[in-house]
């Protein structure tokens, strides 16, 4: 946090005055405001919440990484961006929105992908790293890299309907790898974009993590530094853990085993899954599965997604064995014909034909980016969820 103050302009004093009448924050937390500079790592569901509130609060420097666009299925829950700004990257997008809330707030955007080369040159020049991520591979690169750099996290993260948020510094309390040492399998955990998540739930947790940001630079208040908050949605309760600082955590102990920056697109499945260092024998591109149906070469194209993913789009003479019956179901193909499986983006397929091809189906393939892939390159008539 910075530790000097700044005077505050009359045109400040006149819209942070609810502030500066809080003795917790007062003119020297305003002025600590203005002079912090936080980094939003994600400008989508928690980010949005992150970008609107921090700004309004008056964070003097807001760094965004984000190298996504905004899609029309995005604006359920990323109340930062606005439908005409469909297609324009999110940076351009939250700096417009932020602009009009606070003109005072100076966004350093970044249009790129968070990468174990980059990670230490975008980060170091900030107090507080945000972690708005939604996958695994991003969260800890971030946890790593801020343990690395000496400084604190506030982690959120959402699930159809539930959501956490916790504080993480390595200096004082636990990290994130003292909870989650490894990430999880590819696969294991469906995405938000796999298995849904309601819309006002990323403000609820994103609105928390502004709400610890806000107090750890001014220095008020109990963080959530060695708790992790769990919210419910659906039963509107939370519930709290206590943490702990794992001694042997593989990072933030005393002796690590950890001790650099990895890139785990790869083991969190944000990327190809690779067979044998074979990318192209496991899987087939959209524009692949189109030549073959436009040949009308013969071949089975199985769906592994659920009855109500199935009602919203479907592609043509597919044959559908949802992921949970799929185990048992699979006999039902022919191990001796070509097969395609496909699910919303290709991570659940990706687990069912491994499944085949561990079972003897040598001709099964994947999908790449599933039949959300097929809409955004090849029709896009077809409905996107």
């Amino acid at each position: 946090m910075a530790t000097h103050t700044t005077e505050l302009t009359r045109e400040e004093q006149a819209r942070y005055g609810r502030h500066l009448i809080l003795p917790e924050i007062g003119q020297a937390g305003q002025a600590r405001l203005k002079d912090a500079r936080v980094l939003l790592v994600g400008a989508g569901g928690l980010g949005s919440p992150l970008g609107l509130y921090l700004a309004a609060a008056g964070v003097g420097t807001l760094g965004i990484v984000d190298y996504d666009t905004v899609e029309l299925s995005n604006l359920h829950r990323q109340v930062l961006h606005a439908t005409a700004m469909t297609g324009r990257s999110k940076i351009e997008s939250a700096t417009r929105t932020i602009a009009e809330i606070n003109p005072n707030v100076n966004v350093e955007g970044y249009g790129v992908q968070l990468t174990s080369t980059n990670a230490f040159d975008i980060m170091a020049p900030y107090d507080v790293v945000v972690d708005g991520s939604d996958n695994f591979a991003t969260r800890y690169l971030v946890n790593d890299a801020c343990v690395l750099l000496g400084k604190p996290t506030v982690y959120g993260s959402v699930y159809r309907f539930e959501g956490q948020a916790s504080v993480f510094d390595a200096r004082r309390g636990p990290c994130y790898r003292c909870i989650f040492p490894q990430p999880p399998p590819p696969g294991e955990v469906p995405s938000c974009a796999q298995a849904g998540v309601l819309g006002v739930l990323p403000g609820i947790i994103g609105l928390i993590q502004a709400t610890e940001t806000i107090k750890l630079i001014v220095g008020a208040g109990e963080s959530l530094l060695g708790r992790l908050l769990l919210f419910d949605a659906l039963e509107m309760r939370f519930r709290e853990l206590k943490l702990r600082k794992d001694p042997h955590c593989p990072i933030c102990s005393e002796q690590p085993s950890i001790t650099g920056l990895v890139d785990y697109d790869r083991l969190c499945g944000d990327a190809p899954i690779m067979r044998n260092g074979d990318v192209d024998d496991f899987e087939i591109t959209v524009q692949q599965l189109k030549t073959k149906i436009d040949a009308g070469e013969r071949f089975e194209l199985v769906d592994v997604r659920r009855p109500d993913e199935l009602a919203v789009a479907k592609l043509p003479y597919t044959r559908w064995h949802q992921m949970p019956e799929f185990g048992d179901r699979m006999k039902e193909l022919d191990k001796n014909a070509e097969i395609v499986v496909y699910c919303h983006s290709g991570a659940r397929s990706a687990r069912a034909t491994q499944m085949l091809r561990n079972a003897g189906y040598a001709k099964a393939k994947n999908l790449a980016g599933g039949i959300d892939a097929w809409s955004l390159e090849i029709d896009p008539s077809l409905p996107r969820y």
